[in-house]
C-alpha cells in the first residue's frame, strides 16, 4: 500500500484548518436585543409590596394567593384538559422538531443503496463502446455515501441558531397561552363569585321585600293605607325578582364559559355556589426593569427578532461559494457471485464547489426581506413590551383606587340601609309615605350591590396585575423542557 507523502500530509492539514477558519465565520449582524424605554419605579402606591429575593409570586401556582380551594381544583384541570393549550403545547412541539431538522445539517448525511439492472448500451454511444463488449448485460451494485457541507460562511449555525430562538419562542408562547388561560379561568371564577353573593344580596331582598308586602297588605285591610302603597310594595318584590333571575342567567353563563376553559361539557358541568369573601392578596412587585424577564410574551417577542437577525446571514452567506464534500464506495459486477470481491470495488472522493453567477437580484432581494423582517420584530417586540408596562400600570391603578373606592361605597352602603331601616320604623308609625320607603329601598339594593360589584372588579384587576407581571414565570424556565 503506498503511503501518503509529507507534502501530501501538509496539503491535507492546511485544507482541513483552512476549512475550520473558514467554518467559524458568520455573516449575521452582531445581535443586541432592541432598547426599549423604561421607568425607574410604577408610578401608583397600593396594596403591594417590594419584592425581596426570595419573595416572589409563587413558580406555578400563583391563584394560590387567592387561598380558594375549588379555584386549585378548576387550575389543575384546566391545564389536564384544555383544548387551546393542547394545541399551544402541540405549536410547540412543531417548533422543537423543525428545531432539530436544522440542526441535522450540521452532520454528515450518510446513506445506503443496492442497485441490479438489466441494462443495454447504444452501439454509438460516446466514448465509443468495445465491440466486443457485450451489448446487454446485467448490473449488480451496492455501496454507501456520504455528503458533508463545509459551513464556510456560517449558513448552517445561522439556521440551526434561527430554528433553536423559534424553538424557545414558541415555548414561550405556550408560557404565555397557559398564563393566559390560568388569568381568564381566575378572572371568569372571579365574577362567578361576585354573582354568588349579588344572588344571595337578591335573595336576602325578596325575603325582605316580601315581608314589607305583607306589611302593605294588612294595613291596606284595616284602612290604614291605600291601595297604592300595596302596588308600590308589590312592584319593588317584582323587580327585585327579575333582577334575581338576570343575576342568575348570567351566572349560567359564566359557568358554561367555565366548563369550555376547564375541558368539560357545559351541559353536565356545575360548581356549587359560595358567598365567602375572597381576600385582594399583597402582591410582591420587582422594579420595572425586571417584567422584561418576567413576561413570556416579551421572552417569545425578543427571541423573534434574535432568530429574524440570524436569518440575515443566512441570506448574506447565498453570495459566496458552497463547498460540499462527498464520498462514496461499494461494488459493482455483472454477477452476484463474488461481489463483495476487491475486483469490484468502486469509490469516488472529492470537494464540489458551487456558486450562483446570475440570479435577477433573487439574492440581494433575500437579505432586503431578512433585513425587513428583523425591523419588524425588532418594532413589535417593542410593542410588546410597552404593552406590558402599561398593563402592569393600569392594573395597579385599578387595585389601588377600586380599593379607595370600595371603602366610600361601604360607607354608602352603610347609611343607605340605615335610612331604609328608619324608613320603614317611621312608615309603621305612619310619620311617612310608602313611596319614602321604596325609594329607601331602591337607594339601599342600587349601593348594595355596588359595593359587591366594586370588590369583584377589584379581584379582577388584581389576578390581571398578576397576569400582566408573568404570573410566576421566569425568562431562566426557558428550554429546561
Amino acid at each position: 500500500m503506498r503511503r501518503p507523502s509529507l507534502m501530501k500530509k501538509l496539503e491535507i492539514a492546511l485544507t482541513v484548518a483552512i476549512a475550520a477558519v473558514l467554518g467559524a465565520c458568520s455573516l449575521a449582524p452582531a445581535y443586541k436585543p432592541p432598547a426599549t424605554p423604561g421607568a425607574p419605579a410604577y408610578k401608583d402606591v397600593g396594596p403591594w409590596v417590594g419584592a425581596q429575593p426570595n419573595d416572589q409570586l409563587p413558580r406555578e401556582n400563583w391563584w394560590q394567593l387567592y387561598g380558594d380551594t375549588e379555584l386549585d381544583q378548576l387550575q389543575t384541570r384546566l391545564l389536564a384538559n384544555n383544548a387551546d393549550l393542547a394545541a399551544a403545547l402541540a405549536h410547540y412541539e412543531q417548533a422543537q422538531a423543525y428545531s432539530a431538522e436544522a440542526r441535522s445539517e450540521l452532520f454528515p448525511q450518510v446513506g445506503a443503496g443496492a442497485v441490479a439492472q438489466r441494462q443495454r448500451e447504444s452501439n454509438t454511444a460516446p466514448p465509443l463502446r468495445n465491440p466486443a463488449a457485450p451489448s446487454v448485460y446485467n448490473s449488480y451494485t451496492v455501496g454507501v455515501q456520504a455528503s458533508y457541507e463545509v459551513d464556510l460562511w456560517g449558513r448552517v449555525r445561522n439556521t440551526v441558531e434561527a430554528g433553536r430562538d423559534n424553538a424557545l419562542a414558541a415555548q414561550a408562547d405556550l408560557a404565555s397561552a397557559q398564563l393566559s388561560l390560568q388569568a381568564q379561568l381566575a378572572d371568569s371564577y372571579m365574577q362567578l363569585r361576585g354573582l354568588d353573593q349579588q344572588i344571595e344580596l337578591l335573595q336576602q331582598t325578596i325575603q325582605a321585600y316580601e315581608r314589607a308586602l305583607k306589611l302593605t297588605q294588612t294595613l291596606h285591610g284595616g284602612g290604614i293605607v291605600s291601595g297604592l302603597d300595596v302596588s308600590r310594595a308589590q312592584t319593588q318584590l317584582s323587580d327585585a325578582r327579575s333582577q334575581w333571575s338576570q343575576t342568575m342567567a348570567q351566572r349560567e353563563l359564566m359557568q358554561d364559559a367555565i366548563a369550555v376553559l376547564v375541558g368539560e361539557n357545559a351541559s353536565s358541568f356545575s360548581l356549587p355556589a359560595q358567598t365567602a369573601a375572597i381576600p385582594v392578596p399583597v402582591v410582591p412587585l420587582d422594579v420595572p426593569s425586571t417584567l422584561l424577564q418576567r413576561r413570556p410574551d416579551v421572552a417569545a417577542a425578543e427571541r423573534r427578532v434574535a432568530a429574524a437577525n440570524a436569518g440575515i446571514g443566512i441570506a448574506r452567506a447565498a453570495w459566496f461559494p458552497s463547498l460540499t464534500l462527498n464520498a462514496q464506495g461499494g461494488f459493482q459486477s455483472t454477477g452476484w457471485a463474488n461481489l463483495l470481491t476487491a475486483p469490484n470495488r468502486i469509490w469516488a472522493l472529492g470537494p464540489a464547489l458551487a456558486y450562483d453567477l446570475f440570479d435577477g437580484g433573487y439574492r440581494k432581494a433575500t437579505i432586503e426581506a431578512a433585513k425587513a423582517k428583523t425591523d419588524e420584530a425588532g418594532a413589535m417586540y417593542r410593542g410588546v413590551v410597552l404593552s406590558a408596562f402599561q398593563q402592569v400600570q393600569d392594573n395597579l391603578a385599578l387595585v389601588d383606587h377600586l380599593g379607595s373606592a370600595s371603602t366610600d361605597q361601604k360607607d354608602a352602603s352603610d347609611a343607605a340601609q340605615h335610612a331604609l331601616d328608619l324608613s320603614m320604623t317611621q312608615y309603621k308609625h305612619g310619620a311617612v309615605s310608602y313611596l319614602d320607603v321604596v325609594q329607601a329601598q331602591t337607594v339601599a339594593l342600587q349601593e348594595q350591590r355596588g359595593l359587591l360589584d366594586l370588590d369583584t372588579q377589584r379581584l379582577r384587576a388584581s389576578v390581571q396585575l398578576i397576569r400582566a407581571l408573568g404570573g410566576g414565570w421566569s425568562v431562566d424556565q426557558l428550554a429546561r423542557r
